[in-house]
């Protein structure tokens, strides 16, 4: 087997979760780049990130990747350097960089006009209608319609949802009352919130939906790889029964169990084959009780935050990675379509037994606590030490701080 060396991009507990991948299926330390230390892989010994100041800017990025690589290479010119973006902001900037990593890197890239056209909301949706996948009935509106009201034409009732198109350019403004996203009941509650954030300097296109009624449990998250042959190799698709609720976070999946649902997984595999997509992409969609359609919200061009659930079910997306830009296994076109049977949570499971909804997927969720059938992405007994432990009692102790403050409230904050 050749050798390689994970490089992850990133801090958070999506570089935590691949780590843990790569450690479970290799026993290796990964190496990660990232401009701040985020707590999910702080005092960890499977992950070694190194802090970059500024590397969220284009040109430090592409100029650090570019030395680490050549020392890299030096160091040892025979192993493989197998980069991996994990979050928005990494992506983009990978995808800025086009084939430039390459003298020293492996890794899946997308043309950057592909990039944008699906990173954007908006050109996402059109890029839906081009092949027939369901999504919410939207409205999109650009700066200047927004001052002209434009906003105010909506051709669907309240409530509505709202969000950033652009939503890398959404982390780096702030305004009272700022979140990822929105549930507005009324006009008036669209008309502070947008005015606001056109006023904090936001500028892309905002995002105005017809909202899907139900709770977290209308909710589902897939993930798909594509090898470099824009063929997709394996499929999951997850249940979430519960969402983060709080204001900076609010949407982000607490806990997840597994599904199937063949016409999901048929549809979106001809879409991503027909675009020539590569690596993972992770959907959000929600099913519409009304006409029976599982609608997209959005693809990320990159594996979820709560994508371990896919490596705790069996299928260790390390390994995909690997058999596909460092081994360049055979493939025999036959895409699996992944069945799980254990619970993921990024929570403790207090918070599971105290805050679903009670029926029939959180009695599933129940019977896999009994059964031992569930795992967190942060307690991996191959990496606790006395400081990690504390650190992720203590992040735990927040989650429940926060539930406890926000829960009953969540319905204002999205």
């Amino acid at each position: 087997m050749t050798r390689f060396l994970p490089i992850l991009l990133g801090s958070d507990i999506n570089v935590y979760g691949m780590a843990r991948a790569f450690h479970e299926a290799y026993g290796i330390t990964s190496r990660a780049y990232a401009y701040f230390q985020l707590s999910p892989t702080k005092f960890s010994r499977i992950v070694d990130v190194h802090i970059v100041p500024d590397f969220n800017n284009f040109v430090t990025f592409r100029d650090t990747m570019l030395a680490e690589g050549k020392r890299l290479k030096q160091e040892d010119p025979d192993r493989a350097l197998l980069l991996i973006p994990c979050g928005d902001v990494y992506a983009n900037l990978l995808s800025q960089c086009g084939d430039d990593l390459k003298r020293y890197y492996v890794y899946n890239t997308l043309d950057i006009q592909l990039s944008r056209k699906l990173a954007y909301k908006s050109t996402f949706y059109r890029m839906c209608e081009q092949y027939g996948l369901p999504h919410p009935k939207t409205k999109t509106v650009t700066a200047e319609q927004v001052k002209a009201g434009e906003y105010r034409n909506l051709p669907f009732d309240y409530p509505v949802a709202m969000k950033p198109a652009n939503s890398v350019e959404w982390l780096n403004i702030d305004f009272e009352g700022r979140k990822k996203a929105y549930i507005l009941d009324t006009p008036e509650q669209l008309e502070t919130i947008i005015r606001r954030a056109y006023d904090a300097g936001y500028t892309s296109e905002m995002v105005i939906q017809d909202f899907i009624p139900g709770d977290d449990s209308h909710m589902r998250v897939l993930n798909a790889y594509v090898d470099k042959h824009h063929r997709v190799r394996m499929m999951f698709l997850g249940h979430p029964l519960l969402e983060d609720p709080s204001p900076v976070a609010v949407g982000n999946y607490a806990a997840i169990i597994p599904d199937y649902n063949e016409d999901v997984f048929r549809r979106i595999k001809a879409f991503l084959e027909a675009i020539e997509y590569e690596g993972v992409a992770n959907f959000d969609m929600k099913y519409d009780e009304r006409d029976g359609e599982y609608k997209l919200f959005e693809i990320n061009l990159r594996q979820g935050r709560s994508s371990y659930f896919v490596t705790l079910n069996g299928f260790n997306l390390a390994r995909y990675f690997v058999e596909d830009l460092v081994e360049d296994t055979p493939f025999d076109g036959e895409t699996l379509f992944g069945r799980g049977s254990k619970l993921w949570l990024e929570i403790p499971r207090s918070i599971f037994e105290d805050y679903v909804e009670p029926g029939e997927d959180k009695d599933r969720g129940m019977r896999m606590l009994r059964d031992g059938d569930w795992g967190t992405t942060l307690e991996y007994k191959k990496d606790m030490n006395p400081l990690r432990w504390l650190m992720v009692r203590h992040m735990f102790a927040l989650y429940k701080r926060s539930y406890a403050t926000w829960f009953r409230k969540k319905a204002d904050l999205k």
